[in-house]
This record gives structure tokens, sequence and C-alpha cells, in this order.
């Protein structure tokens, strides 16, 4: 399970090392309004109110969401100060944290 953990934050740097992130209340929350967010993630300690939000919104949007890591987590891996949200703006890294994730129930990234 830590392994799975760790590659799903490493692809989070990656893919903010490509330019394929959005993180911070507004900015995701633009990306998920835009149709430009594959996956949105927000860290297992926000607040019951962002996760209530994002998850509305996410679910109205159709669009993957899940309750991953930490701020300080996320934020590092990020290459920033502590972050509560992000989008994924790539398909194929959004596909790929969500096998990594194992989530499934809804997810239009499920393994066939």
């Amino acid at each position: 399970m830590l392994d799975d953990r760790k590659r799903v934050l490493n692809l989070i740097g990656l893919a903010t090392k490509a330019g394929k992130t959005v993180s911070g209340e507004f900015s995701t929350e633009r990306a998920v309004k835009s149709g430009k967010a594959y996956l949105v993630i927000v860290a297992e300690e926000a607040s019951d109110n962002t996760k209530k939000k994002f998850s509305n919104m996410c679910t109205y949007y159709q669009v993957p969401i899940c309750m991953f890591g930490m701020k300080d987590e996320l934020g590092r891996h990020m290459g920033k100060e502590m972050r509560a949200s992000l989008a994924i703006l790539d398909e194929g890294f959004a596909r790929a944290m969500v096998k990594q994730m194992n989530i499934n129930g809804g997810s239009k990234y499920e393994s066939q």
C-alpha cells in the first residue's frame, strides 16, 4: 500500500513538472467547471466543507475525485506550500493515478 501511495505522489510531481496540474481551491474549481480537469485530488485532512464542495462539484461535472494524502505531502510533491486540493489536467496522468489508488465504483477510469 505504501508503494502505491508513493507512486501516486511521484505521479503528481511528474504531472506538475509537465504543467498538467493546478492547485488551490480557486484554480481547481476553475479547472473542473471549464472541463479541463480529469481528476480532482482533495487532501484527507481538508475541511469537511472543502470535501463536500468538491465532491458535489465533481459529481455534477462528472469528474473523478478522490481524498488522498496530506496537505503538506501534496504541496511538497508539487514543489509548493501545503495544498488542500489539486486537479490533474491530463487524462494519461489521471488514469495512472486512479489505477495506483485502486479507486473503483463510479470512476470513468476503472479498468474494464
